[in-house]
């Protein structure tokens, strides 16, 4: 077919998609989405991809959605980038030369490239506005900064504190509330973001464990945070009871609040603390350890929460890292050459932790135990060969 290949999906259910096809590999990032006349969203997909494109799985995973091809031009992100920076520009060196001062392309430097928006909130990174200049403008650089990026409150951070809850270290540069809201998969979050972080590039696993069937389970999350796992285990798989763990008051402040929001604190008990020293046992029917890079000094606590008679599944998180043989890898069989040696590696990993586990739990319980991998689940990459992945590990009294 002539055009070029979209999803069409409904406007609320846009980001979902777009975050999911981007996942998966299938996005067409150098093009922007479209929003048609009659409401919905045109997604670009890779013409390359097409086969690999499964709509049911995608309508499983997100809601309704078709493929279309469009013949209307969609407009380059490349351009659509520019477009917005001159905007930026423009406002900028208008308020610096009605001060007295010179436009100068070190300030131009000094712009942000990119940053994370929250609603009506910017968070800008800490690479931007460092010029002495800025300064003299006080509160009118972030009016105009906040007019020209078509927000109301902006925030700039620095670096993970180290408190020992890895809290963002954030100061308000623009608005009185730093309190944001998002909405994810039907599901509200809501945080302060000068107190706790906001990970979307996790949202494939929060689909996926939206779909388990957690009916009549009691599931513990080892690592709450703000409700990232423990929401989707009881909003979308519909688990009898989740024990959620956290030791950042912070983070459990905004887990009561979002628990609340979502409808669902009659079916949650938090316990606020280290998780290693958590005294349940033996309830369990799945264990969560959302907790990267390395959740190993959760696996004692994991085999101890589960029935000592039926067992359960541990869901263990892990950054697991494959030195870089190749790092030209120009041509598919390269990369694809790169790929299998990634999964090899996760597969070692894999076995290694499920032997690991089954001697734990023969050492808490006395008695041998069977363990198996069920799946491993690759969730996303921070850089070539480091990747995070999820095993889910089935764990039976032998």
């Amino acid at each position: 077919m002539d055009g070029v290949p979209c999803l069409r999906v409904s406007p609320c259910h846009a980001q979902l998609f777009r975050k999911c096809l981007q996942s998966r590999g299938l996005l067409n990032q150098r093009l922007s989405l479209v929003k048609n006349a009659d409401g919905t969203v045109l997604l670009p997909v890779l013409g390359s991809c097409l086969s690999q494109i499964d709509l049911q799985s995608l309508r499983n995973t997100a809601g309704g959605c078709d493929l279309v091809w469009t013949q209307s031009p969609l407009q380059s992100k490349t351009k659509k980038g520019k477009t917005g920076g001159h905007k930026l520009v423009e406002i900028l060196q208008e308020l610096m030369e009605s001060q007295g001062e010179r436009w100068t392309e070190e300030l131009k430097k000094d712009l942000p490239c990119s940053f994370q928006r929250h609603g009506d909130l910017i968070l800008l990174g800490d690479n931007c506005f460092t010029h002495p200049l800025w300064k003299r403008l006080d509160d009118r650089l972030w009016r105009a900064v906040a007019k020209a990026l078509g927000v109301e409150r902006l925030a700039k951070k620095s670096r993970i504190s180290q408190d020992g809850f890895r809290s963002p270290v954030v100061m308000m540069l623009l608005g009185e509330s730093s309190w944001v809201k998002h909405v994810d998969n039907g599901i509200s979050y809501e945080f302060d973001v000068t107190k706790s972080m906001f990970s979307a590039g996790n949202i494939t696993e929060k689909l996926r464990v939206a779909r388990f069937d957690c009916r009549g389970e009691t599931v513990v999350d080892l690592y709450a945070g703000i409700g990232y796992f423990t929401l989707p285990y009881l909003v979308h798989a519909k688990a009898r009871h989740v024990h959620a763990c956290e030791w950042n008051p912070d983070a459990v402040a905004a887990l009561q609040k979002n628990l609340h929001a979502n409808g669902v604190l009659d079916r949650c008990t938090i316990h606020q603390g280290d998780s290693r020293q958590l005294q349940l046992c033996n309830i369990a029917d799945r264990v969560n350890l959302g907790l990267i890079p390395s959740s190993e000094d959760g696996w004692p606590v994991a085999c101890r929460l589960l029935r000592r008679k039926t067992g359960g599944t541990l869901h263990i998180h892990q950054n697991v890292t494959q030195p870089l043989q190749n790092p030209a890898a120009n041509d598919a069989a390269e990369r694809e050459t790169a790929k299998k040696t990634d999964r090899a590696v996760w597969q070692t990993w894999a076995q290694n932790t499920s032997n690991r586990v089954a001697s734990l739990l023969k050492d808490i319980t006395g008695a041998p135990w069977v363990t198996n991998i069920q799946h491993i689940e690759h969730v996303k990459s921070y850089a070539p060969h480091v990747h995070h992945i999820v095993l889910d590990l089935e764990c039976r009294p032998s």
